[in-house]
């Protein structure tokens, strides 16, 4: 059997696929790849279909070997990629022999790297996806020194050979629907619309960030509704939340804003520290 064993998660790697979307009814968040750009380009590289799970590392620091030859691709932030200790850099096609290590050095910038290997990490599935949700418990554990994780039958790289990454900028201004509770609070637009911070306790669940208080125009509580990846819901200390893939599926706060999909993969590599403005669209 195809296999690869994880010798050094890291400080924190998971698998993740595309995610589980359309079991909210159920309570189950969509999960997923939080940076959905990064893992798409990873499973080109290494080719295999898009949907394929790879492994998310944060920040790097990723150790395995392979039993089987195999095409893999790390993606992400810029970050030193290292087989048997030959560097050969990442957003870039490489081929590891069985028995041979890959390491995945520590990113300067962002904070997310996507290990796409040719096949796709064949665990077993939950729901119709491979994928951790660390609010619910669901899809494969963490990864830890000693797991061994199966792999698919390998498809043919397609794609570009080499993709120059971006690195990941210490300001986002990111693109926002205002609504569908902005009127409980007062001026929103205004609001959003200054600079915040992104603090430490932001995890896959929400970004949490730090900046002048948003203020209610309406007191009371809301009852508890629907909420989708990117909504900005404002809890009483009017400090924003924006939800991530494992965010809970229903929510009694306000939700001023939705961030639009196409920004939500910049979000999932902004660090502690990083800048962040919303932009009404």
């Amino acid at each position: 059997m195809r296999s690869l064993e994880v010798l050094d998660p890291g400080p924190y790697a998971l698998v993740e696929d595309l995610g589980r979307p359309g079991y909210a009814h159920l309570g189950v968040a969509p999960s997923g790849a939080l940076d959905t750009a990064s893992l798409r380009l990873a499973n080109r590289l290494a080719g295999n279909p898009a949907t394929a799970a790879g492994i998310e590392a944060l920040l790097g620091g990723l150790a395995v070997r392979l039993t089987a030859s195999a095409t893999v691709a790390v993606t992400g932030p810029v970050v030193d990629v290292r087989v048997d200790g030959r560097s050969f850099g990442s957003h870039v096609p490489v081929p590891v022999r069985a028995g041979q290590t890959l390491t995945v050095g520590t990113p300067s910038t962002g904070l997310r790297c996507y290990l796409a290997v040719s096949g796709g990490i064949a665990v077993e599935e939950v729901l119709g996806s491979r994928s951790r949700d660390v609010l619910s418990g669901i899809g494969p554990a963490p990864l830890k020194g000693g797991d061994v994780l199966p792999l698919g039958e390998p498809g043919i790289p397609a794609g570009a050979d080499v993709i120059v990454p971006a690195p990941a900028p210490a300001e986002l201004v990111v693109p926002v629907t205002l609504g569908p509770r902005d009127d409980w609070l007062d001026d929103p637009a205004r609001g959003l619309s200054a600079w915040w911070t992104v603090t430490a306790e932001s995890n896959r669940v929400g970004l949490r960030l730090d900046g002048t208080p948003l203020r209610r125009a309406i007191d009371g509580e809301l009852p508890s509704e629907g909420v989708v990846t990117g909504a900005i819901q404002v809890p009483p200390s009017g400090l924003p939340v924006v939800f991530l893939a494992d965010h809970p599926t229903t929510g009694g706060y306000p939700v001023a804003a939705v961030v639009r999909p196409a920004a939500l993969s910049a979000l999932a590599q902004a660090r502690p520290g990083t800048r962040v403005r919303f932009r009404m669209s």
